[in-house]
C-alpha cells in the first residue's frame, strides 16, 4: 500500500528572487560548465547546496556539505526560502519540446511525501542498479542538511486517469511558480491546499504500486538515512520525518510521458573491420544499408534511416549502426531466431530489450566487447543520434549503435517482475528541476 502525505514545503520566495536565477537541473546532470553558470546567476542559486565546489582547504567539518547546510540556514533566516503555511501537495507540469520531433508535450505530475519502503515490501520497485559513489555523496549531504532538494520521479498506473483530472482541476489558476530552463522546458507549480482534494488524491494513490523512473541513487540514499535515524533514535515512530521522501508521481497512462533512447558509441576497437563484424552477427540479424554521398546527402539519408529505425522497430527488433563508411545500417533480428536458445541465461523479460540484444549479440559476440570492457569505459553514451554519428564521422570512434526507446509497458513489466535493466536503458525526458520544493526534516536531529 503506497502512502503519500502533504507537507509544508520550503520554497524560494518570489519577492526576493527570480526562479530562473536560482533553480537548477538535478545534481547528476550538472556539468562543470553548468555549475559555473549557476554560481554566476545569483548568490541565492541552489548550486552550493545541490552540487557545491570542493575547495583546496576543505577539511572535516568545513567542506561542501557544511557549506550547503550553512547556506540553507542563511537563506531561511533571510526569507529567501520560506515555508508554506499549510501542508500541501503540489501539481507540477512540464511543457517541453520532444527531442527529435517538431512538437511539444506536457508531462503532468504532483509532488508529495511518500513513505519509504524497502523493495522487498512490494510497494516501490526499481528498474536499475545503483553505484556506491553517488550514494555516498548524497548521503553525507543529507546528513548535514537534513533537506531533500531534488525530486524523486516515481510512476504509478491509473488507466482511468482520475488523478490527472484532479491535477487539471488544481491547475486552473495562475501557477505559483513558472519558469523556462536552458532546455526550453517550461516548469509550472501549483500548491494544492484544499483538504478534500488532498484526501481524494491520497486515496487514489493508496492501492498503487510505484516504480522509480529517475532517482534510484537518491531513493536508496533516503533509505540508508532512514535506517541510520532508526538506529539512532529508535524505530518506534514510523511517522518520523526520515520515514518519508519527497517525490513527484506521474501516471504511466498520461500523455506527455517521454522516454528517450541512449545511443552507444564504441570508444576504442583496434583493427575494426565492418564487413567482418557484419558476417559475425549474420546468424541473428538481417541488414539493410542506407548509402549516401557527401555531407549534404548524409542528412537526408539519416532522416530516412531514423524513420525506418522507428517504424520497422515496431514490427521487428531493430538496431542501427554507423561506421563512417558512407552508409547507415539497419540490423533487424531474423524472424527465425530463438532468443531463448541464443541467450539462455536471461529471462524472457530481459530478452525483450533491444539494449540487451545490442550488448549480448552485437557487442559481445560481434565485436568481443564484454560486460567487463563496458564497465571499463569501452563505450560512451549519447542522447542525440546526431552526436553519436558526429563522433564517428570525426574519427573519434570507429562505430556507433543507435537504438529506439524502451516502451513504458516493457519497463514496468521488468520492474514489477523484480528485475532490473542494463545501465543507460532509459532516459526520461525532461528532468525535474531541483529547488522547486524542499523537504526540511527539522526534527531529524
Amino acid at each position: 500500500m503506497a502512502q503519500i502525505l502533504p507537507f509544508r514545503a520550503c520554497r524560494y520566495n518570489p519577492q526576493r528572487v527570480k526562479f530562473g536565477d536560482v533553480l537548477t537541473q538535478p545534481y547528476d546532470k550538472i556539468t562543470p560548465q553548468m555549475q559555473e553558470r549557476y554560481y554566476a546567476a545569483s548568490p541565492y542559486n541552489l548550486i552550493p547546496v545541490e552540487k557545491g565546489k570542493p575547495l583546496p582547504e576543505d577539511a572535516p567539518g568545513n567542506d561542501v556539505y557544511s557549506r550547503a547546510a550553512a547556506k540553507l540556514d542563511e537563506w531561511i533566516a533571510a526569507s529567501i526560502l520560506v515555508g508554506d503555511e499549510s501542508p500541501c501537495l503540489y501539481a507540477y507540469f512540464q511543457d517541453y519540446r520532444i527531442p527529435g520531433a517538431n512538437q511539444r508535450a506536457v508531462r503532468k505530475g504532483f509532488i508529495a511525501l511518500g513513505r519509504l519502503e524497502d523493495y522487498s515490501a512490494g510497494v516501490v520497485f526499481r528498474h536499475e542498479h545503483t553505484l556506491s559513489g553517488p550514494k555516498a555523496d548524497r548521503l553525507e549531504l543529507l546528513r548535514r542538511t537534513r533537506t531533500q532538494t531534488g525530486q524523486l520521479f516515481l510512476l504509478y498506473s491509473d488507466a482511468a486517469r482520475r488523478l490527472d483530472a484532479l491535477l487539471d482541476e488544481s491547475a486552473q489558476n495562475d501557477p505559483a511558480m513558472e519558469m523556462g530552463d536552458e532546455y526550453d522546458v517550461v516548469h509550472r507549480l501549483w500548491p494544492i491546499a484544499d483538504p478534500k482534494r488532498i484526501q481524494r488524491i491520497t486515496a487514489e494513490i493508496a492501492d498503487k504500486q510505484l516504480i522509480i523512473a529517475d532517482g534510484h541513487h537518491r531513493y536508496e540514499t533516503a533509505l540508508a538515512y532512514r535506517d541510520e535515524c532508526r538506529q539512532r533514535f529508535g524505530d518506534s515512530n514510523r511517522d518520523a520525518p526520515w520515514e518519508f521522501a519527497m517525490m513527484t508521481l506521474v501516471n504511466t497512462h498520461a500523455e506527455g510521458l517521454t522516454i528517450l533512447p541512449t545511443h552507444r558509441v564504441v570508444s576504442r576497437l583496434p583493427d575494426f573491420n565492418f564487413e567482418g563484424f557484419r558476417k559475425k552477427i549474420a546468424p541473428w540479424f538481417d541488414w539493410y544499408s542506407y548509402p549516401f554521398e557527401g555531407a549534404g546527402d548524409s542528412a537526408a539519408v539519416l532522416t530516412e534511416f531514423r524513420k525506418d529505425l522507428i517504424q520497422r522497430g515496431r514490427q521487428r527488433r531493430a538496431i542501427g549502426a554507423f561506421a563512417g563508411n558512407g552508409a547507415y545500417y539497419l540490423f533487424l533480428l531474423r524472424r527465425n531466431v530463438d532468443l531463448a536458445e541464443a541467450l539462455p541465461d536471461l529471462s524472457a523479460h530481459q530478452r525483450e530489450l533491444d539494449v540487451v540484444l545490442l550488448h549480448r549479440l552485437i557487442l559481445e559476440k560481434g565485436l568481443g566487447i564484454t560486460a567487463e570492457a563496458v564497465r571499463h569505459e569501452a563505450l560512451t553514451y549519447e542522447r542525440e543520434i546526431e552526436q553519436a554519428v558526429a563522433a564517428v564521422a570525426a574519427g573519434r570512434a570507429p562505430v556507433c549503435f543507435l537504438l529506439n526507446p524502451v516502451g513504458i509497458e516493457t519497463m514496468c513489466r521488468i520492474a514489477l517482475a523484480g528485475e532490473v535493466m542494463p545501465q543507460k536503458s532509459t532516459d526520461f525526458y525532461p528532468k525535474m528541476l531541483s529547488g522547486l520544493t524542499l523537504y526540511r526534516m527539522e526534527s531529524a536531529g
